[in-house]
């Protein structure tokens, strides 16, 4: 049988480089107490980076100069707001880069959460959590919140061929007919209209 430490670094190599993580994403395996000594211990070796306190990861190495890459600013939010509790979607410019219909990095690099106002640096970036209404985040969650908030922000003059074929290759049938089906429930939301008419234009086939 694999003791608690095997068991944690086991998840940690599961979860693979670039991955963030804190304690509370192992408090199944083993307490509180134990996780944070072992924690410790696997970034004083070096095996994982303490990337902020109490947030790890397992540093991406860069094979042409042989350093150790940023780390990812959406894996190291994602671990934020598991930590917290929080739900968060990516906001405008940074979803649409997320997506790979934008190449361009914002300055601002934003979330929207259910949780409250926050800024959280890490390395020489920040974060920013910006509070939003309940019903601004209704039914958006996963990919579909990535393409909804990257639809606001580019509009139907900033989608052509190949955002669409982004999208296709990105999206599978199932979400290709939510994006149509679904971008409708949003109506009430602020830039909604944008989304709207992105899905008559494209519709499932234009997906497909």
């Amino acid at each position: 049988m694999q003791t608690k430490h095997n068991q944690i670094v086991a998840r940690i190599e599961q979860l693979g480089l670039g991955k963030a993580f804190s304690a509370k994403d192992f408090l199944d395996i083993a307490s509180r107490t134990m996780i944070d000594v072992t924690l410790a211990s696997l970034a004083q070796s070096g095996k994982i980076r303490r990337i902020k306190r109490g947030l790890y990861d397992m540093p991406r190495i860069n094979a042409a100069l042989g350093g150790e890459l940023s780390p990812d600013i959406d894996e190291a939010a994602q671990a934020i707001a598991r930590r917290q509790r929080w739900k968060i979607v990516p906001e405008g410019a940074w979803a649409a880069n997320l997506l790979g219909l934008s190449t361009q990095v914002p300055s601002k690099i934003t979330y929207l959460t259910d949780g409250p106002n926050n800024e959280v640096l890490i390395g020489r970036r920040s974060i920013h959590f910006k509070h939003a209404r309940p019903k601004a985040m209704a039914g958006l969650e996963g990919k579909f919140a990535l393409v909804v908030q990257a639809l606001r922000y580019l509009g139907k003059e900033g989608v052509g061929a190949r955002e669409i074929e982004t999208l296709r290759r990105t999206l599978s049938s199932p979400e290709k007919r939510r994006l149509v089906k679904d971008i409708g429930i949003h109506a009430g939301n602020r830039h909604s209209s944008r989304c709207g008419t992105f899905s008559q234009r494209i519709g499932v086939s234009a997906l497909s």
